[in-house]
């Protein structure tokens, strides 16, 4: 789906410069940044931390045209402190934090001195000197990659959770199906129960479980495989693994749900887009993370993209 999407900077935390004459954006940021060194300005632009017109660049020479806006990150000035090879933070203003989350990691503890997002990010804001801490509002698995939001306060976490279904407007995520999947958009429904194993199930009839729906479109296939997109119009306990599934062609690299696929080396589910007003500034805040490159891997691996487009 050829959409574009926006990122609307939260106050107080983007440093916003226009732009007077042409000039290469290095260029400019060493005029207008003061107090950075060359090498931390730098570092902010390869960390995604420099915005023009709204739209994250990393090129050093990318040509600036009179009457665009620069944004600077500030909250980038605190990667340093977080160094962490599964969370990398996207959006941080004093209220919640926005991170992407690599495989591998749980988002909250599950057990003693389990890896996970919530005890990265208490960590960072110890080192940071934040009298804070990360509040989970929802969840991604241990091997799903992608975008989440933690709350800083309860009352941010609380106002989050209490109206998640009229503040997240839009989220979605794409992954690599094993086959290809025939129909190019379509909706699975149904109802959706744990066994004492704590494997989900699903039923066509109410089976005393929660009902789920997952919306799919198809972006690109190949011989092999098939690129999906999905929005969720509920969030239940591992319910896109389990409708992918359903349609015959579960997701690639599913230990619990799919078929022995494995082109990625890694569950290939990724939550790439994110869209929701701010609960306490009331900003529209987008974000999106692309698609691993070793999804686009697997598909082309075997032979050229089919594309649907």
């Amino acid at each position: 789906m050829n959409e574009k999407y926006f990122f609307n900077e939260a106050q107080g935390e983007w440093d916003s410069y226009e732009v007077k004459k042409p000039q290469e954006l290095l260029d400019f940021l060493l005029e207008n940044v003061k107090g950075l060194s060359r090498t931390k300005i730098k570092a902010t632009l390869q960390g995604r931390g420099v915005r023009v017109d709204g739209k994250t660049v990393t090129q050093f020479n990318h040509p600036l045209k009179p009457g665009s806006t620069v944004s600077y990150s500030r909250s980038k000035r605190n990667q340093e402190i977080l160094r962490n090879r599964y969370v990398r933070i996207v959006y941080e203003d004093k209220y919640l934090v926005v991170v992407e989350k690599r495989p591998g990691i749980l988002s909250m503890p599950a057990g003693h001195k389990s890896l996970n997002v919530k005890s990265v990010l208490d960590d960072y804001f110890h080192k940071s000197k934040q009298r804070c801490q990360a509040h989970v509002v929802h969840r991604l698995d241990r091997d799903t990659s992608g975008l989440m939001i933690y709350a800083k306060d309860m009352q941010t976490e609380q106002a989050l959770e209490h109206s998640w279904k009229t503040l997240v407007y839009d989220r979605r995520y794409v992954a690599v199906l094993s086959g290809q999947v025939e129909q190019q958009e379509g909706t699975v429904a149904n109802w959706l129960k744990d066994n004492q194993a704590y494997f989900t199930f699903s039923s066509e009839v109410d089976n005393g479980g929660k009902y789920a729906v997952t919306h799919f479109y198809v972006l690109e296939r190949s011989a092999h495989y098939s690129l999906v997109e999905f929005k969720l119009d509920t969030g239940r306990k591992n319910q896109i693994r389990v409708h992918a599934a359903d349609l015959g062609h579960p997701v690639c690299g599913d230990t619990k749900y799919g078929n022995g696929d494995d082109p990625c080396g890694r569950l290939a589910l990724h939550a790439f887009l994110l869209c929701f007003e701010h609960p306490v500034t009331h900003q529209h805040l987008e974000f999106e993370s692309p698609a691993p490159a070793s999804f686009h891997h697997a598909l082309n691996n075997n032979e050229p993209i089919i594309s649907e487009k």
